[in-house]
């Protein structure tokens, strides 16, 4: 069943989505034990209703909720290089340099938080010739698995605090994710 659509309830509006819905999406999945939420600790409980204040507006519904939580839960970086829109910005002037840095700067310090996306941007800037579409394009197929827009640097920011919290699945961190990334890059 972990690679059906969920039938759960439709969401009312993707501004509302609440924790419970992110674990309810997340147990239809299997990417989460049912049993945690009978007592849910307050890292779990933390982490779905920060899931669904980055993912929840960002989602016009049910089925792209759950398409941005696979992001979370489902990373194999063979397979996205095997994507067609991946190769297209992978193939784009200084994609790859831009993948490089940002290796060296996600394996040189501890968790991707908000804080620390904005620093590795900020400074990918100063160090390239890049902007914009240039540096975010590869960092959101490098860590979040596809070319996309904002919704994808939300992702990201759940990565390493998912990583260390006990889901059915292992959650790839950002760490882990640079270093599959780049094996298959290369």
């Amino acid at each position: 069943m972990t690679d059906q659509t969920p039938t759960g309830p439709p969401l009312a509006l993707a501004s509302s989505v609440t924790g419970v819905q992110i674990a309810m999406i997340l147990c239809e999945r299997g990417w989460l034990d049912a049993a945690p939420l009978a007592e849910p600790d307050a890292a779990l409980e933390g982490w779905l209703c920060r899931a669904a204040e980055l993912l929840g507006p960002h989602a016009r519904d049910r089925t792209e909720l759950d398409g941005l939580l696979s992001l979370v839960f489902r990373y194999d970086a063979r397979a996205i290089m095997e994507d067609a829109q991946n190769q297209a910005v992978l193939a784009r002037e200084g994609a790859r340099e831009v993948v490089r840095e940002l290796a060296n700067r996600i394996l040189a310090g501890g968790d991707v938080d908000s804080d620390r996306l904005k620093e590795i941007v900020e400074g990918l800037k100063a160090v390239l010739p890049y902007r914009s579409r240039a540096i975010f394009h590869p960092l959101r197929v490098a860590l979040a698995g596809r070319a996309g827009q904002g919704e994808l640097d939300r992702v990201i920011l759940l990565l390493d605090s998912a990583a260390r919290l006990s889901f059915t699945v292992a959650v790839k961190s950002t760490r882990q994710r640079t270093l599959e990334f780049c094996a298959a890059l290369d």
